[in-house]
């Protein structure tokens, strides 16, 4: 087995003291793959993004990027160590323009900017726009580019799909394979839970803070306890 990108490890976490919304979650993200979290409302996705990226210190457990102990390392330390990130909401600075917002994300952006271009032609015919003038799919694609211009060798996304008409979820998973298909690994937190296993090398289902279910996107897509339990529409997974 190769070795990890990024591991967790009994990860416990919560808001509010004594209060806790992880409760011993395992993850692990091996080169090259596409991981993704999915579960119920509540069930703590967004939390387990938010403790990796540091934007939460956990109370329990570790975080490994590579091997190395990161848990708890303010959110710049990990951007520094080679993690992307974007958040499901507030993702753009509204008043600066596209390119301006990408600048931001790199020393070389003479160097970078083609790359994201290419990437991303709508935001190249959009480069001197507001990014607060864009609309929600567009926008979401200024998010994962400003990630992506610092080179990242792991990029976490929350819930990339939410919120966006039908045809821009279609294009925004696009755009997650080619970046996966350039060598970043990911690892992505979806409501949208059909379409991102099926694009995925792995995946786990979160409840109640725990894992419950774990395998390639392709076994979990068939069965039959996440489908009956999750994916037929059931508001949480109860115990097995």
């Amino acid at each position: 087995m190769p070795d990890a990108v990024l591991e967790t490890h009994g990860l416990v976490a919560g808001y509010v003291p004594e209060v806790d919304i992880l409760r011993g979650v395992d993850v692990r993200i091996d080169p090259g793959e596409i991981v993704t979290i999915v579960g119920p409302n509540g069930a703590g996705k967004s939390t387990l993004i938010r403790a990796v990226m540091g934007l939460l210190r956990p109370r329990e457990g570790r975080v490994l990027l590579r091997g190395e102990d990161v848990t708890g390392s303010r959110p710049h330390r990990l951007v520094a160590k080679g993690i992307g990130y974007v958040a499901q909401r507030d993702n753009v600075f509204p008043t600066m323009s596209v390119e301006e917002n990408l600048e931001l994300g790199t020393r070389e952006p003479d160097a970078r900017l083609p790359a994201m271009w290419e990437l991303f032609p709508r935001l190249r015919e959009r480069r001197r726009q507001s990014a607060g003038t864009l609309s929600g799919g567009e926008r979401q694609m200024l998010a994962m580019a400003r990630a992506l211009i610092a080179r990242p060798d792991l990029l976490l996304l929350d819930e990339p799909s939410a919120g966006l008409a039908p045809v821009l979820v279609g294009l925004i998973f696009e755009k997650i394979a080619e970046i996966n298909a350039q060598g970043v690994p990911i690892l992505m937190v979806e409501q949208n839970a059909r379409r991102a296993l099926a694009m995925s090398s792995r995946g786990y289902v979160l409840d109640l803070g725990r894992n419950r279910f774990e395998g390639t996107g392709e076994a979990l897509l068939h069965d039959p306890k996440v489908v009956d339990l999750y994916l037929g529409g059931t508001s949480r997974i109860d115990a097995a």
